[in-house]
């Protein structure tokens, strides 16, 4: 990022211009934004050289270091902080916006989510001509772009529905028929998708069908690739391409990969809200010899840890589990509170050490996932 931080002091334009002449994709949203900026990317890869963040690096800084590496490439897939979206739209002046999802994040930095609603509803009418590629599952996310005049409506499933249980337009109560929602204080119901999945294939417009086989796990990873292929078909993409070229992502910085440690194989995956914390436990294998739950509390996690009272961790039987990281000892307060028997090893490689011998599910918050990645490389 210290290159895109220093043009940023050179010239606070620097962005726009890097933008000129580019048709460019930018993907948002509380999870899921690296995976689905990846799978973009993939899937625009039949129209030519994309550019887009290795990293995941997503406000300012990041996004113009990103295009700075990539001049003369006219399509670009950059990811992007849903608190930074709108005025990173005026700067880019997209051809498509992805919307995935929206719930609490950091509540000591990104703050109530309905006034996150209204601010990136506010940002995309300021560009009427870009396609948004909108989740209708996500209540949230439909209230952002119900009014935008060029929607694309992709059925990418929501998981995680606390944050929206009423109308973020009256305040009114949200009921749910099947899978079906409405608003009883306004006129504000589910879309009709676009896109949807069904069984192993993704279904679209004009009668396309087509198996959807991703290397990622969870079911919101085919969501989010669900919402990368319409973008890219958005952008003039052939559709099965675009569904093929979804399954050639199998890591994203370090998430989802195997890694041996002494006589455990370890798999890391990566949370860091509510929402992200219970998709991820989904994707727990039971029959893993174990399962290190590591949590900080450092400014880029959020420093106020009671998102962790929000997490249902009450379904392990039979899985050792390890509460680890600098905030250990507040995670095992929930766990006892959850009834879960657990160890405590502060330190996560010891807390994977502790473990019988065999697969081991890892599940770290931010900082934690990334010095663990530091120590790991370390140890090679």
């Amino acid at each position: 990022m210290i290159g895109g931080l220093i043009a940023l002091k050179i010239d606070p334009t620097i962005m726009t211009q890097l933008g000129r002449d580019r048709r460019t994709v930018l993907i948002t949203g509380t999870n899921g934004k690296s995976t689905t900026t990846r799978m973009t990317t993939a899937a625009l890869g039949s129209l030519g050289q994309v550019a887009t963040q290795a990293d995941g690096a997503n406000m300012d800084a990041g996004i113009v270091a990103a295009l700075s590496q990539h001049p003369g490439v006219r399509l670009a897939a950059i990811e992007v902080d849903e608190l930074h979206l709108p005025h990173v739209c005026d700067a880019l002046d997209p051809a498509a916006v992805v919307l995935l999802n929206l719930s609490r994040d950091q509540l000591d930095r990104v703050g109530e989510i309905n006034m996150i609603e209204r601010k990136l509803r506010a940002g995309l009418q300021r560009h009427p001509d870009a396609v948004v590629i909108a989740n209708c599952d996500d209540v949230l996310v439909a209230s952002i772009a119900y009014d935008h005049p060029n929607v694309v409506w992709v059925a990418a499933g929501s998981g995680w529905a606390v944050d929206a249980t009423s109308c973020p337009r009256s305040g009114e109560p949200i009921v749910w028929e099947g899978e079906n929602w409405r608003s009883t204080g306004a006129d504000f119901h589910r879309p009709q998708p676009d896109w949807w999945l069904e069984g192993e294939d993704l279904c679209g417009p004009e009668g396309f069908r087509a198996p959807l086989h991703l290397a990622l796990p969870g079911r919101a990873n085919r969501g989010n690739a669900a919402q990368a292929v319409a973008a890219a078909v958005a952008l003039g993409a052939d559709a099965t391409k675009a569904t093929d070229a979804t399954g050639t992502v199998r890591e994203i910085a370090g998430r989802y990969r195997t890694v041996t440690v002494g006589e455990h194989d370890a798999r890391l995956l990566l949370a860091k809200n509510p929402a992200g914390w219970q998709e991820a436990l989904s994707m727990i294998e039971p029959s893993s010899a174990g399962l290190v739950i590591a949590v900080n509390g450092q400014v880029p996690d959020g420093e106020d840890l009671s998102w962790l009272w929000d997490v249902r961790f009450e379904h392990f039987e039979g899985v050792q589990v390890v509460a680890s990281g600098e905030r250990a000892t507040d995670l095992a307060v929930r766990l006892t509170y959850a009834g879960v028997e657990h160890t405590l090893v502060p330190d996560p490689v010891r807390a994977i050490a502790s473990c019988p011998a065999g697969h081991v599910e890892v599940l770290a918050n931010y900082t934690a996932f990334r010095d663990l990645n530091r120590d790991l490389e370390a140890r090679a």
